[in-house]
């Protein structure tokens, strides 16, 4: 009797790049409207939008899905 290969997980490309999970299984991604309109802005909101920020909810359970985690 052969043995089966178990089947490679293939994870979402797309959503590699957009996200990070830390060891402790925290989902990190990046902060919104940071890539245009930047001069209306202060100096205090770009620096506070480019803090990694954390998913929560039913998100974060759907994105490590994707990721394979």
């Amino acid at each position: 009797m052969k043995k089966r290969k178990k089947v490679k997980l293939k994870i979402r490309k797309s959503v590699q790049k957009r996200f990070k999970i830390t060891k402790t299984g925290k989902v990190l991604r990046r902060g919104s409207a940071v890539r245009h309109l930047r001069r209306k802005k202060t100096k205090g909101q770009l620096r506070a939008q480019a803090i990694p920020q954390e998913v929560t909810g039913k998100w974060k359970k759907k994105i490590k899905k994707a990721l394979g985690a």
